[in-house]
């Protein structure tokens, strides 16, 4: 059975038929809402926080953001943020009580600095590893997506982005892209081995003093079992300067700066900024 990602994009996938299926099923409601109150358990938030709801569709995860109660932390105040027209149309006549923005996440997301407390994400962000077009990359809309998720939080800031990964390889495309803007990242697999696993991308915002872990997701992992820890980039400082011109760590880092802007750029291979010899 294929996935709807690697054939239509979200916009078009979720027409005003779609929305509402999604909406009424009470099968998705109930996997909806577990995956929220499991996102909201990672985010471990003691008080009522602003909260971004990336993909956020009709609604359905928001609707418990606004009804957990104050012994648990909330109610919580989100705005949601979704590139279907039509599920914001069906989230609209369902009078949710979040602010919500048309936007596609894949061109960034479009809040000033420092403006959230916390962000979820359920069932979406796999959707940034299909481009529509040739001329823009999937490496390309996750460096614009989680450079503007990095932004929008604030410095000791959480996310929990829950999403199918087609396999191994995207899987990694996702987590690596998310630590390549700043994140400190973390995955956590829900009935692993199994064709219901759910996974969950763990996030923080260095710079905070959240349990006096500085917001790094080590602390906020700490004790759960089955959890990968994916932030390397403490071990990859040379302390050797800056990086040489014409090097190939330089040119690794131009392909990066290209990607981020969502161009094609050719794989890096063991010629990468090898020197050619000179022919007479």
């Amino acid at each position: 059975m294929s996935r709807p990602e690697d054939t239509l994009s979200a916009d078009v996938h979720y027409n005003d038929t779609e929305a509402r299926k999604y909406t009424t099923s009470s099968r998705i409601q109930n996997i909806q809402a577990s995956m929220t109150h499991r996102a909201l358990e990672l985010l471990d938030l003691s008080s009522p926080s602003f909260i971004l709801d990336v993909g956020c569709g009709s609604g359905l995860s928001g609707e418990i953001l606004s009804s957990i109660p104050p012994e648990e932390g909330g109610p919580h105040v989100w705005v949601g943020m979704d590139v279907s027209a039509s599920m914001l149309d069906v989230a609209l006549q369902r009078d949710v009580e979040g602010d919500l923005l048309l936007a596609d996440i894949g061109q960034g997301v479009p809040f000033r600095a420092g403006t959230f407390d916390a962000a979820i994400s359920i069932s979406a962000i796999q959707w940034l590893c299909n481009a529509e077009s040739s001329d823009v990359s999937p490496a390309g809309r996750l460096s614009r997506f989680f450079n503007g998720l990095y932004s929008s939080l604030k410095r000791g800031g959480r996310a929990v982005c829950q999403f199918y990964p087609k396999n191994d390889e995207q899987k990694k495309m996702i987590t690596g892209a998310a630590v390549k803007a700043g994140f400190g990242a973390g995955l956590l697999e829900d009935d692993p081995e199994t064709k219901n696993v759910k996974v969950y991308l763990v996030l923080t915002v260095g710079g905070g003093n959240l349990d006096g872990n500085g917001g790094d997701i080590t602390g906020v992992v700490k004790g759960m079992e089955g959890v990968d820890v994916l932030d390397a980039r403490h071990n990859n400082r040379s302390g050797k300067g800056e990086i040489k011109k014409g090097s190939k760590a330089w040119i690794i880092k131009k392909k990066e700066q290209m990607e981020r802007k969502g161009k094609i750029v050719k794989a890096t291979s063991k010629y990468t900024g090898r020197k050619r010899r000179i022919a007479f």
